[in-house]
């Protein structure tokens, strides 16, 4: 049994989460990277639990009696707030002796600031983000709700330790931000993301000020106070012992603690309006968000009481540090923020949804209540919000999908997606479209085994750890799994023969089934599944044809999204601080990957998120914007320079001096997952879909049974032709057949009578009822597939 390297496997264990998740697929994507499937807890919250910085806390019941009973503003709110102030006057007098010397910031557009606009100058410990944007102007100040604040350098008195920085993953936020679709701008050591109310301790080498509607990282940052604000309602409401309250990609919750299922604590719709009325009153009253560092001793008396928090303390910060706390009112929360300068700047609020999930995922453990919410810095916002949730109902994947009979589940099979005829029709055009792009971009397409000796993937590294994520079983003694991924597989096929320079590049593709064993409570219709196939390509090239062979992959990615009407933004992560591979080899790959994102969308026209690569090789990631401006991440472009060592692929260069060398793989897929492509597209197209994708083309409606015969003969010139075309015989009205077609989004229904009969004729209807008027039979089929060949 092949085994992992000692120095990999160590490096390995090191790795941070971020890293590691590179591996796998996106959150909700069952995507095509080299990596290993994700773990998934209960309701995907597990991940963050257990994932997040520092070691794995204990899985046991520990919320005991915290919680007896529902109990509005609980006694140990004071005595919280009481321990808070004590440290807080120790802090105060660090701070005072602090001594402040005069700092510059230097703005976005190059312009050096020193003082205020009454000349007084800028000074560390004493001047904040706040100040300098008020020098600009207040309104700048009043809408920023957070800063982005790179240091040139630090004070001399400034430590980051000492000042909590780094003192573990106490709030979730570490595997938060990896869900969330935005990503700091830059994750450099010297860049942070800023309290607009903390005194700055260093010059700035550029600061900006992010608004809600302009930032991704404004919005994580109002999502996160709002999670603060609703936490702070369920204790004064419920008296709720509090655990994480993460943001997410829109919106935010809170899991809390409300006792077992005898105390009657368990969350209900009704409680919604209450809670809501208590997070006005907090938003009412403009409380400032504190922040203040404490040493682990003084978080632990600060949190006692609540188990929930003593474990994260006493398992995420080491002994001897400092991690920080965040106050607004009387709550006081772990936390390593930043957060808005007040409760005030949340001008609306809902509360959108709640659950029961389970403390870190695991079913053994406490049961938790979760609330969701959102929040908008203006009320409009929220209309706006509501409007268009009704509209994602109507649009969602799984109620279409049923109404059209396009796909089923069963429990025998869960997460596995029965395709109906007519959703087979859809699925097998998406496969056939890109068929179509492979055979005119070079792609050879291979099929390969769904199972493996498990040695496989031991020698790709997936086994040693994903393998609780993949269905393995016993084939004569040895242990066997089912692929969850292709590129091992490919790496076998390059391998099995002796390669030249002169066959790179090699671009396989491959629409192998993949299973994944994803937990029942993460398993969302087509979004989520256990059995998916992708479209899935590994490219295996020279070093020196990595840009060209991207730049192709950038094309092939955009000309299918732009057949679909999909906008996308394009982000080169690069990387990270713990990665494999030769530092010269990751520069020259980024180089490339840079010049191939110039040539294709133009500088500027696409964003960096430094360190942010998967650990074997830097990646494109491509966001996809649907009609409703939501964002997914279907396709992906990544280079791996590690799978190459693992199975000791070579091919040979035709030089004495180095006769081998490595090729470079670059993993590359379109839709992704083709399961969740398709969700993507329903509800992207409303159920509405093109003439080219459509599972119903055209309906024959006779409006007299003396012309059902003619229908009849038309269908079956249609049906030959290539088209889904049906008749409607039955003994509904004509009014009747015509509604339900349109309803059953036959994109045209072609009427005949008796002029139609006598004319060879059809009289044309869209189904957004527009008559289009009568064509002859050949001139129709012409139409259809001019319409077709133009993916309209």
């Amino acid at each position: 049994m092949a085994e992992i390297p000692e120095d990999v496997a160590k490096l390995w264990a090191s790795l941070d989460p971020s890293v590691k998740a590179a591996l796998i697929s996106s959150e909700e994507a069952n995507g095509t990277n080299g990596g290993a499937p994700k773990k998934v807890g209960n309701h995907n919250q597990g991940r963050r639990a257990i994932q997040s910085d520092g070691p794995l806390m204990e899985s046991k019941l520990i919320g005991g009696d915290c919680f007896a009973k529902r109990e509005a503003n609980p006694s140990w709110l004071k005595t919280r707030t009481e321990v808070y102030d004590a440290v807080k006057a120790k802090r105060d007098e660090e701070l005072a002796a602090k001594v402040p010397v005069d700092i510059e910031v230097a703005l976005p557009d190059g312009k050096v600031l020193s003082e205020d606009k009454e000349g007084n100058k800028y000074q560390s410990w004493r001047t904040s983000p706040f100040d300098v944007a008020c020098t600009i102007s207040r309104g700048l100040a009043d809408n920023s709700s957070v800063a982005r604040v790179t240091y040139a350098s630090y004070v001399s008195d400034y430590d980051l330790a000492m000042d909590g920085v780094g003192g573990g993953d106490v709030d979730g936020m570490a595997e938060a931000m990896e869900d969330l679709s935005f990503e700091e701008e830059n994750k450099s050591e010297m860049t942070h993301l800023w309290d607009m109310t903390r005194p700055l301790v260093g010059n700035v080498s550029k600061i900006e000020f992010l608004k809600f509607d302009d930032d991704g990282d404004a919005k994580t940052t109002f999502w996160h106070s709002s999670a603060h604000i609703l936490g702070e309602a369920l204790e004064h409401v419920f008296g709720s012992r509090l655990t994480i309250g993460p943001p997410l990609a829109g919106g935010f919750y809170y899991d809390s603690f409300m006792g077992d299922a005898e105390s009657g604590g368990a969350l209900t719709e009704s409680d919604y309006k209450i809670v809501e009325q208590e997070f006005q009153k907090i938003v009412k009253s403009k409380q400032k968000f504190e922040r203040l560092v404490v040493t682990k001793d003084e978080a632990l008396e600060m949190f006692e009481g609540n188990p929930f928090k003593t474990q994260i303390i006493s398992t995420k910060v080491p002994d001897g540090s400092r991690t920080t706390v965040y106050r607004c009112g009387d709550l006081v929360d772990l936390c390593r923020g930043p957060h808005l300068p007040h409760t005030g700047r949340v001008k609306a609020f809902a509360a959108t949804r709640h659950s029961a999930t389970n403390w870190l995922g695991d079913t053994d453990n406490d049961m938790l209540q979760r609330m969701y919410g959102i929040s908008f810095p203006d009320k409009k916002m929220l209309k706006v919000w509501k409007e268009n949730q009704e509209k994602a109902k109507e649009r969602d994947h799984r109620r279409i999908a049923a109404k059209q009979d396009l796909i089923m589940f069963h429990d025998l099979s869960a997460g596995s997606a029965f395709w109906l005829p007519h959703g087979a029709r859809i699925y097998n055009k998406l496969c056939d479209f890109i068929r179509s792009h492979y055979w005119k971009r070079g792609f050879t397409e291979v099929i390969t085994p769904n199972v493996y000796n498990l040695d496989l993937w031991n020698t790709s590294g997936h086994a040693q750890h994903y393998k609780d994520a993949m269905f393995c079983f016993d084939v004569e003694g040895k242990e066997w799994a089912m692929k969850p991924m292709n590129c091992p597989g490919h790496c076998l096929m390059f391998g099995s023969k002796l390669r030249s320079y002169r066959d790179l590049p090699i671009r396989y593709a491959d629409f192998g089934v993949l299973h994944r064993n994803e937990l029942s409570g993460a398993l969302s219709g087509l979004t989520r599944v256990r059995r998916f196939q992708q479209d899935d390509g590994h490219i295996f090239c020279r070093e020196d044809q990595i840009e060209q062979e991207v730049l192709g992959a950038l094309d092939f990615m955009s000309s299918c999204y732009k057949t679909f009407g999909m906008s996308y933004k394009l982000e080169l992560s690069t990387r990270p601080k713990k990665a494999l591979g030769e530092l010269e080899m990751w520069n020259r790959a980024e180089a490339a990957l840079e010049r191939a994102l110039n040539d294709f969308a133009g500088k500027g026209n696409w964003k960096i998120n430094p360190e942010d690569g998967a650990f074997y090789g830097p990646k494109i990631d491509i966001k996809v914007m649907d009609a409703m401006d939501r964002i997914h991440q279907c396709a992906t472009i990544q280079l791996d320079f590690q799978l190459p060592i693992r199975f000791n692929l070579e091919y040979n260069t035709g030089t004495k001096e180095n006769p081998f060398a490595r090729p470079v793989i670059v993993h590359r897929a379109v839709l992704g997952s083709v399961e969740r492509s398709f969700a993507v597209l329903c509800e992207h197209f409303g159920g509405k879909w093109p003439l080219w994708l459509s599972p119903r083309q055209v309906m024959l409606i006779p409006i007299h049974a003396d012309f059902n015969d003619y229908c009849q003969q038309v269908r079956d010139r249609l049906h030959d032709e290539g088209f889904y075309a049906d008749v409607d015989l039955s003994k509904a009205t004509f009014s009747k057949k015509v509604r339900t077609a349109q309803v059953d989004q036959y994109n045209f229904q072609l009427v005949v009578g008796k002029n139609e009969v006598e004319n060879g004729t059809v009289n044309i209807r869209t189904r957004d009822n527009k008559q289009e008027g009568e064509k002859k039979i050949d001139d129709l089929v012409a139409y259809l597939k001019k319409l077709e060949a133009e993916y309209q």
